[in-house]
C-alpha cells in the first residue's frame, strides 16, 4: 500500500479551469496549479476504459499526482432487495479494479442506508458485504484501500464511529473522513477545534498511527438542515470552520490526501493548501509545546487555541 510523508491537496475530478477537459489534461493541470492529487469521479459510471487507465497511470506518475477514486452513488449494501445489494457489491468491485489500474491508492463510496433497520443490524450487514469485497479484491491482486465515506445525512450509514470500528475489524478498509458531512449529519456539530480533535483521537485510538498517516479526506463548505446535507458550498460562503480544522491536521501531523469537493474545486483546494502551508512553521519539527508563547502565536497571526503534539 502507498505510504505518505506529508499531506497532499487536490480536486474532486478534473479542475474546472482545465483546457480541453479530460482526465489526462486534468492530471497535468492539477500539477500546474500547484496541487498534487486528483480524485477520479466514477459517481455515475466507471468512465475510464482499460486502455485509457494505463495512460492515466503513466500521466499521474509523470506529473507526481496522487490519484483517488469516488465510486458510484447507486450503492446500498443494506438493500432489502438482494439483487440491488449484489449490484452494489459489483459496482464497488468494478470501481476499485479500474481505479487500481489507473494507479489510485484509495477508492471511496457511500456504503448504505439504514432504511429504518436497527443500526447495529445494518452495521453487521455492511461489514459482511465489505468482508466479501475485500477478499475478492485481495484474491485478484487488487491492492487498493476500500473506504466507506462518512455520510451527510442521519438516514445514511456512515458515522465516524461506525467507520472507524469497521476499519479496525477488516483488512484493507479505512474511512474516508468527509468533515463537511460530519458537520451536516449532526446538525452543525463537528465544527470546533475540540470537536475536530475528537475525530483525530478516535482514529488514533482505534487505528493507530497508520490511521493518521494514511488519510483520505473530503472537504467543502456545506448547506444543511435538521435532516442533514443539502448541497456543497464554497468554503468562504459556508460556516465550515476550516481554519481550525487545518490547525488540528497540523497538530496531529496527519498525512495522506485532502480532496476538495466545493463547487470551485481548485480554488478551495488551493485555499486549504495555502492555509496549511502558511502555518506549517508553527508546528514543524516538534517545536510547538503546550507552553508555546502566546506572543509568538500573535506574531504568526494564528491562534490554534491549543498546540503541541509529540
Amino acid at each position: 500500500m502507498r505510504t505518505f510523508n506529508k499531506l497532499l491537496f487536490g480536486t474532486a475530478g478534473i479542475p474546472t479551469s482545465t483546457p480541453e477537459r479530460n482526465t489526462l489534461n486534468g492530471i497535468s493541470h492539477v500539477r500546474k496549479l500547484g496541487l498534487s492529487a486528483m480524485e477520479l469521479e466514477f459517481v455515475q459510471s466507471v468512465n475510464i476504459g482499460a486502455d485509457l487507465a494505463k495512460e492515466v497511470k503513466k500521466a499521474a506518475e509523470k506529473e507526481d499526482v496522487t490519484l483517488t477514486c469516488h465510486g458510484q452513488y447507486f450503492i446500498n449494501l443494506n438493500s432489502a432487495e438482494k439483487a440491488k445489494e449484489e449490484a452494489s457489491i459489483q459496482r464497488i468491485l468494478n470501481a476499485a479494479r479500474r481505479a487500481y489500474e489507473c494507479g489510485a491508492f484509495s477508492m471511496t463510496f457511500h456504503a448504505a442506508f439504514y432504511q429504518k433497520d436497527d443500526p447495529k443490524k445494518v452495521y453487521e450487514t455492511v461489514k459482511e458485504n465489505m468482508k466479501g469485497i475485500t477478499k475478492t479484491l485481495k484474491d485478484e491482486g487488487v491492492n487498493i484501500w476500500v473506504r466507506p465515506e462518512t455520510t451527510g445525512k442521519p438516514t445514511q450509514f456512515g458515522s465516524i464511529q461506525e467507520l472507524v470500528k469497521m476499519s479496525s475489524e477488516l483488512e484493507n478498509v479505512m474511512p474516508t473522513v468527509d468533515f463537511a458531512h460530519l458537520h451536516a449529519r449532526t446538525g452543525g456539530k463537528y465544527n470546533t477545534y475540540e470537536e475536530f480533535k475528537e475525530v483525530m483521537d478516535l482514529i488514533e485510538k482505534h487505528l493507530g498511527k497508520e490511521g493518521l498517516n494514511n488519510m483520505h479526506i473530503h472537504m467543502a463548505g456545506i448547506n444543511y438542515s435538521e435532516k442533514g446535507e443539502r448541497n456543497h458550498l464554497i468554503l468562504k460562503e459556508s460556516d465550515m470552520n476550516y481554519t481550525d480544522l487545518i490547525a488540528v491536521w497540523h497538530e496531529y501531523k496527519i498525512k495522506g490526501v485532502v480532496i476538495c469537493e466545493s463547487p470551485n474545486i481548485e480554488v478551495d483546494a488551493l485555499l486549504m493548501k495555502n492555509e496549511y502551508d502558511s502555518n506549517k512553521k508553527i508546528f514543524e519539527h516538534d517545536s510547538v509545546t503546550p507552553e508555546f508563547d502566546k506572543s509568538q502565536k500573535a506574531k504568526a497571526e494564528y491562534n490554534p487555541y491549543k498546540a503541541g503534539r509529540k
